[in-house]
């Protein structure tokens, strides 16, 4: 009989696939307050608010000071780290006028027209580097062998 696998080697597993951020209840719980305020953009009048001081309008969330600069900044990628859901930070794209192919673009450091064509395409290929770990040990291992 195998024993169970622990839960926290489980969890940690996927912090180990490159570029990809899995919403786990630890980033729903980080992220609870962000994420409301991004819901809290479906309304006009506080849309409104929001445009008419962005940072007066985050004082009002109990958000992290990290998390209130990574809105500011835009930085979507931090964000999702921080706890953020892309679903409700879609709310914010919205505000700003972004569709959410503009936006995940950004993400990925490709053109949008680059960001179509590769998801067009069926994504992005499956060959590569599956594991960060992985890869770092591989990377370790060849300056090893250039010594």
């Amino acid at each position: 009989m195998t024993r169970p696998r622990d839960i926290h080697d489980y969890l940690d597993a996927f912090d180990d696939i490159p570029g990809t951020r899995v919403y786990t209840a630890a980033r729903a719980r980080m992220g609870y307050h962000l994420n409301q305020f991004a819901m809290s953009l479906m309304k006009a009048e506080n849309r409104a608010r929001w445009l008419a001081d962005e940072r007066a309008y985050l004082e009002e969330w109990p958000m992290t000071e990290e998390q209130k600069q990574a809105v500011l900044a835009r930085d979507y990628n931090r964000l999702l780290d921080l706890g953020g859901n892309i679903y409700f930070l879609a709310k914010l794209f919205s505000t700003d006028g972004l569709s959410f192919l503009q936006a995940v673009s950004t993400m990925t450091g490709m053109s949008v027209e680059d960001y179509k064509a590769m998801m067009d395409a069926g994504g992005r290929s499956p060959k590569g580097v599956r594991s960060i770990k992985a890869n770092r040990e591989a990377q370790g291992a060849a300056k090893e062998e250039i010594r």
